[in-house]
């Protein structure tokens, strides 16, 4: 289920680019949670835009949460990525379907609605970073490039496509990212405008057999590209065992208590990959325990 993640910058050290290419990784979010073809579109957006979002951060502690909270049927979408670019992710009504939008489109948009756009920076200090702006369109690469005008004062263009073939599975998932370092010259930027009107969409490009790289030397076509960096990156959930002991743990003396007495077992289903930790009463006693500790 891997998939790859470049970085890049134009030798005039003007522009920083970034492009990934996840079919892969989508496709397992789409087994995972039993995903419908909207919902399968509306993760893999998120996944693939949180993927190239989190490789901006420094140290392997770091992680970078984006949530789209909307008001729509599609409820939240989650997505987690560590600083390779690693990512995880889920959406509230995995099974959604909604007609197509006036334009013809798998309506995203409309299935989050209006509400906001959140990311948040673990840094590894005493509190994270959290950026927070309205949605713009719900169409997740959209609000992407106005997080970072609002935020971060960072122009950036951000394009994200995920296509669903007619059996269900993924066909293709992929996405780019350019930013504009201070300075940039005027006619770099008209330069890169041009280039990105005339570009195909991003799942097109990829159904034509182009890989990252090359979408990036596309969209950036006249400038002098330098990969500076090209990961293998995955769909990963770092849930364990462990992990939901100690969430049981802390749900304190009482909840655990009521929870041996009235049902003598528990089952704990993981958000982000759906996996399953059973806990008979024996466990639940020897947790109960610890939480009198």
């Amino acid at each position: 289920m891997s998939g790859t993640l470049i970085r890049a910058i134009t030798s005039e050290l003007s522009v920083r680019a970034f492009a990934i290419e996840g079919k892969d990784i989508v496709e397992y979010a789409r087994k995972v949670h039993g995903l419908s073809v909207l919902s399968t579109v509306a993760l893999g957006r998120a996944l693939l835009g949180t993927s190239m979002m989190g490789c901006l951060l420094k140290t392997e502690t770091d992680s970078l949460t984006l949530q789209v909270r909307g008001d729509g049927p599609l409820g939240s979408i989650i997505a987690v990525s560590d600083y390779l670019g690693n990512v995880r992710g889920y959406v509230d009504n995995p099974s959604l379907e909604l007609p197509p939008s006036p334009a013809g489109k798998i309506d995203v948009g409309g299935a989050v609605g209006r509400g906001d756009l959140i990311i948040i920076k673990d840094l590894s200090l005493k509190e994270p970073y959290i950026g927070r702006i309205r949605l713009q369109t719900g169409e997740i690469a959209e609000d992407i490039t106005n997080y970072f005008a609002i935020s971060e004062q960072v122009p950036t263009v951000c394009s994200l496509g995920v296509l669903v073939g007619e059996d269900l599975s993924v066909k293709s998932a992929g996405g780019f990212m350019i930013q504009l370092l201070p300075y940039t010259e005027d006619k770099i930027i008209d330069l890169i405008e041009n280039n990105i009107a005339k570009l195909p969409p991003v799942t097109q490009l990829l159904s034509e057999g182009c890989t990252p790289k090359m979408i990036l030397e596309r969209a950036l076509s006249g400038l002098e590209v330098e990969i500076l960096q090209m990961d293998s990156i995955d769909f990963i959930c770092p849930c364990s065992r462990e992990r939901m002991s100690k969430a049981l743990i802390s749900l304190g003396r009482q909840e655990l208590s009521d929870i041996i007495e009235e049902q003598g077992d528990a089952q704990l289903v993981c958000h982000f990959c759906n996996k399953k930790y059973d806990f008979n009463k024996e466990e639940l006693m020897g947790l109960l325990n610890e939480a009198t500790k």
